[in-house]
């Protein structure tokens, strides 16, 4: 199983295999999204039990209704030590941003007792992080990391000898 983005809001349940990325002040789980803000796919917060959703963007936590929820097998995940916008082989992006098309990363840091996933923004050198209605930055964090097939991973085919066949060709798909 590859990893997947499978859209959801914040009324309907998630799906199985939905990936866990912490937890709030509260002690209720916090599941890894991106979600679409001002044109931009962005990195998000999905806390179920509360109904709620957020990304972070220009300085502030914004609450979203609609979004996509990470999914895949749980043993192809691992969050991974970085720092200063750093990522590391494997990192998850959400997709591009601004006008260079930079790519944003999934990430999250212990905040006030809660573990809050946030948006690694490599160009801004930092993770950002929503909470309490503020973009919080960090230098030093986790990122996600999938260790998995990707699906834009080709499968790398064998190439079949026919030294048998009377044309002395080989066949490959």
């Amino acid at each position: 199983m590859s990893l997947k983005w499978k859209r959801g809001d914040v009324s309907s349940r998630l799906p199985r295999k939905a990936h866990r990325g912490g937890t709030d002040v509260c002690g209720a789980e916090i599941y890894v999204g991106r979600a679409l803000h001002n044109g931009w796919m962005l990195p998000a917060k999905i806390i179920p039990s509360k109904r709620s959703a957020y990304v972070s963007y220009n300085g502030a936590e914004i609450p979203v209704q609609n979004f996509e929820v990470l999914v895949g097998k749980e043993k192809y995940f691992s969050w991974r030590p970085a720092a200063d916008g750093n990522t590391t082989e494997g990192a998850i992006s959400t997709g591009p941003y601004g006008s260079g098309c930079e790519e944003l990363f999934i990430g999250r840091v212990a905040h006030q007792g809660s573990m809050t996933v946030g948006k690694i923004h490599p160009s801004h050198r930092c993770l950002y992080i929503g909470f309490n209605g503020l973009e919080i930055a960090y230098s030093c964090y986790e990122v996600l990391v999938w260790t998995g097939k990707r699906k834009d991973q080709k499968k790398k085919k064998k190439k079949r000898s026919s030294s048998s066949s009377s044309s002395g060709s080989s066949s490959s798909d």
